[in-house]
């Protein structure tokens, strides 16, 4: 049987997915410019406004307009996520793909740390670090969830490194002398590129989740627009005006949503032969 690759276009999820994901980074990179006020400005007077008006989305306990926050919110979440997912990649990739390369008692022991840290919920762990700090800042929170984010990519990339390493092309290098950094640049990691960007999609939404988490809970970046911290200040009020954490939740769920959907669909283009979950 003839496999052919999917075409994203070809499915309507396909294209939402894509639609979506391209939306949100152009409203995130764009929100500063958008924003029709400061997210810090406030308007006591005009507290606990309704949607409607000069406020398109209503306004906070506080009286600041909620789209200026949320345009704001999402230029950060995009920046927290897309450094920890890239420090996260570049970190998992190398180390799992050096020591499958390698293999004996260095690929056993890293393995298990990489098991270990599997094992306990990534979440617990990145509560603690964060907690540690006295003002947790976006860099810290970067850190705290690069440190448990890489974990994931190493397995995947143990992986592939281990079926890579019996190719022909990898043992005529060898056999040529060539050196594991050689090996690495030129044939591992090159063939693994679009099983970890399809990783590295679903890994986006998650680093996301695991943000705004923190911020609900008052462990992220200490500033009020964050859109953990408005769900947050939303559950206070979610009766009397539940727009507060309406706006901020749908736009997290869209998100991952988004992500999820380009996430099957790179898949699919470039791993033909699983089924699709887009058909």
């Amino acid at each position: 049987m003839t496999h052919t690759r999917a075409r994203w276009w070809q499915h309507p999820a396909g294209v939402v997915g894509v639609g979506l994901l391209c939306t949100y980074v152009a409203l995130a990179v764009l929100g500063p410019w958008l924003a029709p006020a400061s997210p810090t400005a406030l308007n006591l007077g005009r507290a606990l406004a309704p949607p409607g008006g000069a406020a398109l989305l209503g306004t906070d306990e506080n009286g600041i307009d909620l789209l200026s926050m949320l345009l704001h919110g999402m230029r950060l979440s995009l920046w927290i996520a897309t450094c920890t997912t890239i420090i996260s990649v570049l970190v998992g990739a190398t180390l799992g793909a050096w020591v499958g390369l390698r293999g004996g008692w260095l690929d056993e022991g890293a393995m298990r740390v990489v098991d270990v840290l599997l094992a306990f919920p990534g979440i617990i762990l990145n509560l603690a670090l964060v907690a540690l700090m006295a003002r947790p800042g976006v860099p810290h929170l970067i850190f705290a969830l690069s440190l448990t984010g890489w974990v994931s990519y190493a397995r995947v990339a143990r992986g592939e490194a281990l079926a890579l390493r019996q190719k022909e092309f990898v043992l005529a290098s060898r056999l040529a002398g060539a050196g594991e950094a050689w090996l690495l640049g030129r044939h591992i990691l090159p063939n693994l590129m679009s099983t970890l960007v399809v990783q590295a999609t679903y890994g986006f939404a998650s680093v996301m989740l695991a943000e705004a988490s923190l911020s609900f809970l008052g462990l992220g970046p200490q500033l009020p627009y964050t859109l953990g911290a408005l769900l947050a200040q939303g559950t206070t009020y979610l009766w009397s005006s539940s727009h507060i954490s309406v706006a901020p939740g749908l736009t997290l769920g869209v998100i991952v949503l988004a992500c999820n959907l380009t996430g099957d669909v790179l898949r699919d283009h470039w791993q033909p032969r699983r089924p699709s979950r887009l058909a």
